[in-house]
């Protein structure tokens, strides 16, 4: 069924492949930051009013790590009130909010791939704005938070994969860490999984969204000198420790995607979605 879908955030990595990715099946109207300030609760109750979506999708959020801990107002408007006055709005109209998390709201120090029902235990202000975020999003009666990790591709790719695979195409030398483990989100797939949600009416809830498995950066990195047919490329192990980082960042920070998968939405391999991205960037898709 063909739905009404607003896009909060548009103009950001996943804004943009969502708007563009959803608007081939649904009605979909793109806001960016420029058309809508998303922390004022009055010009988002009165959007949300004019538009009266079926679907939500907030693609907003402020993903500086480090920044946040100098601007916790800037963080928390953007990752908590921002779900706050979209949830409020959905509820209004009777539509269904999606809403993206993180990773970071675990503190990293498991040893297995983290499950919905996990405790969360988020270090720094940017986790725990985006933990409060999730616990105001699912305020709406009809929500689907979705924690992704590491996010990469989609027609604005800026993300720590991509400056990767762009060091390895140039020759740079390319620095990873060797002991921070994540499972890495394909925007592409993200979106696919989003849509499977919307569209096939599952349950309401948290729900992890990444990419099938798990690896170090290090290993990430490795991965995508052999995609490219560049085994020898100048990759150099760091340790977190090292790197003397303002905030601490999980280092077993794996996601387990069996929830999704119990929905009826697989997602592929991180390996799968490397080559792919990597296609796409060279042009071969």
């Amino acid at each position: 069924m063909r739905r009404l879908v607003l896009v909060v955030g548009a103009g950001g990595q996943l804004g943009q492949a969502m708007a563009e990715r959803l608007a081939s099946d649904h009605e979909v109207v793109a806001l960016t930051h420029g058309n809508l300030d998303a922390s004022d609760m009055v010009a988002v109750d009165t959007a949300v009013t004019a538009v009266c979506p079926d679907v939500i999708v907030n693609c907003a959020a402020y993903t500086d790590v480090d920044r946040a801990e100098r601007e916790p107002r800037e963080a928390l408007a953007a990752n908590s009130w921002v779900p706050r006055a979209l949830a409020r709005a959905a509820a209004k109209v009777d539509a269904t909010i999606v809403h993206f998390s993180t990773d970071f709201v675990f503190d990293g120090t498991a040893d297995h791939p983290y499950a919905e029902d996990d405790p969360p235990n988020p270090r720094g202000v940017y986790a725990m704005s985006k933990l409060l975020g999730e616990w105001l999003a699912a305020g709406a009666p009809h929500h689907y938070v979705l924690r992704v990790e590491s996010l990469f591709g989609g027609p604005n790719a800026k993300s720590s994969i991509d400056r990767i695979l762009n060091g390895l195409i140039t020759g740079k030398e390319v620095r990873a860490f060797s002991d921070r483990t994540v499972s890495p989100s394909y925007v592409e797939d993200v979106v696919r999984a989003t849509a499977a949600l919307i569209e096939g009416g599952q349950p309401f809830g948290l729900y992890h969204c990444v990419n099938d498995g798990w690896t170090t950066w290090a290993g990430l990195a490795r991965e995508l000198g052999r995609i490219v047919g560049l085994p020898d490329a100048r990759i150099t192990e760091i340790l977190l420790a090292d790197a003397d980082l303002p905030v601490p960042r999980p280092r077993f920070a794996a996601l387990s995607n069996a929830k999704l998968a119990g929905a009826g939405i697989a997602m592929p391999s991180w390996h799968d979605a490397l080559a792919r991205h990597v296609r796409n960037v060279l042009g071969q898709a």
